[in-house]
């Protein structure tokens, strides 16, 4: 997914997650860093939001029902995918993939999986461990050989 794909997605559910948290348009213009004035064009479709607020809204509403909804289950992965273009991550525990993710291939000790909503694939190992992110299929089965050879 690009950039402008994941801003399109996200600006279109700021007011979603903003009635999903219970928030004023003041209160959430507020936390955002955004006049009342622009939330309002954000949230009636006249213009979108920025790629800045676009990523404070997937930092600061992780849990929201609504993201995960579009974006799967970790939105911060998904933006942090996005803005890197792919992730080489450190050892972050994950929950293994057993909502939103469906198992692509197994080698070794790894597993690729790919996010059944964003599309994305990622790299766990046996324990879990999220070792690589990315949007391309052809990186991750690289990657995934890569690691078994380790």
């Amino acid at each position: 997914m690009e950039r402008e794909t994941a801003i399109i997605i996200i600006s279109e559910k700021i007011k979603l997650i903003r009635t999903e948290q219970g928030y004023t348009q003041d209160k959430m213009a507020e936390i955002l860093g955004l006049s009342k004035k622009t939330l309002v064009q954000i949230e009636k479709g006249r213009i979108t939001a920025n790629w800045t607020t676009i990523v404070a809204v997937c930092a600061l509403f992780n849990q929201s029902e609504i993201l995960n909804s579009v974006l799967g289950d970790d939105p911060v992965e998904f933006i942090k995918l996005i803005g890197l273009k792919n992730t080489e991550s450190k050892k972050e525990k994950t929950m293994g993939g057993k909502v939103w993710w469906k198992e692509v291939s197994k080698e070794g000790d790894f597993r690729l999986q790919q996010n059944i909503i964003s599309q994305h694939y990622r790299i766990l190992d046996e324990e879990n461990y999220r070792r690589f992110s990315t949007f391309n299929l052809d990186e991750a089965i690289n990657r995934l050989k890569e690691l078994k050879e380790e």
